[in-house]
């Protein structure tokens, strides 16, 4: 994909709105120096070309009961025939699965990473034993837990 060239203005506007993404557009204005009409359109625009993909509000894990995180390391069988159909279902399956909020295809050892917030380990070793383990195309998978949250940000830096 190609960079798309962003001058000052738009990468203030970009920082302010990963800040907040309620911003009002007069207040985004005034922040950036532009008026309210020139500053929407470059927010329109940033829109249109992908680079602001979508507006989200972010919500505690803690408060609605999903205290354990767990990033799961998983390796898939692409040994045996009848696997190489497997592999590109478990990229779909794990679509469905609502413990599982980031997926990633990795290189290395392993094939996949997994970030899963659950409640409890009665929950994690629920989804593992029930859901994850049971896939056809798994064949191995770690798993570590965060035990504390020392930095953690949505913000990319513009």
């Amino acid at each position: 994909m190609p960079n798309i060239d962003l001058d000052r203005t738009d990468r203030q506007i970009l920082a302010l709105l990963q800040q907040d993404g309620r911003i009002s557009n007069q207040d985004l204005a005034e922040r950036v120096s532009l008026s309210p009409s020139p500053c929407l359109r470059r927010v329109r625009r940033l829109e249109e070309q992908g680079i602001i993909r979508r507006y989200v509000a972010l919500v505690d894990p803690e408060r609605l009961g999903l205290g354990l995180l767990a990033y799961v390391f998983v390796r898939l069988d692409k040994t045996h025939r009848a696997s190489h159909q497997s592999i590109p279902d478990f990229a779909h399956d794990v679509q469905g699965w609502p413990e599982v909020v980031q997926c990633y295809a990795m290189s290395g050892d392993m094939d996949y990473v997994l970030r899963v917030q659950v409640q409890d380990l009665a929950r994690f070793s629920q989804f593992v034993m029930d859901t994850l383990m049971r896939h056809p195309a798994v064949v191995d998978m770690r798993s570590s837990f965060a035990l504390q949250t020392v930095k953690e940000t949505t913000e990319l830096p513009v």
